[in-house]
């Protein structure tokens, strides 16, 4: 199992690679559901036993996503719900010929926003 952070949020992948849990400033991203500051003491154990690695990816990346999402496949996913189609979608992880598995969620994101978003091509 992988698992996947913002670039700028990626608390998760410094302590599963220290073997400790980091403690990060909050980060700046459009994943808002992702701005953790460090794993939690209760799941970072069950991280440490589940997941092989940690991937990022980048705000650009996300909005990529969202707009194949929207294009492709016409749902709203939020940028925080991407991250792992992102990572899969993007090259931040190689898949290529692999049988994956990518768990989608998330529509709570601000219409406005949503729509900026799409349209500028980069996050604001």
């Amino acid at each position: 199992m992988i698992g996947v952070e913002p670039e700028a949020g990626n608390d998760v992948q410094q302590s599963l690679r220290r073997g400790e849990l980091v403690h990060i400033d909050v980060p700046r991203t459009i994943a808002d559901g992702a701005q953790t500051q460090r794993a939690g003491r209760l799941t970072f154990p069950v991280i440490q036993a589940l997941v092989a690695d940690v991937a990022t990816v980048s705000d650009a990346q996300l909005v990529s996503t969202m707009r194949f999402f929207a294009e492709r496949m016409k749902i709203v996913v939020e940028p925080t719900g991407c991250l792992a189609a992102a990572a899969a979608l993007e090259g931040a992880l190689d898949v290529r010929g692999q049988l994956v598995g990518i768990i989608v969620s998330g529509g709570n994101v601000d219409l406005a926003r949503y729509a900026e978003l799409l349209s500028s091509g980069a996050p604001a």
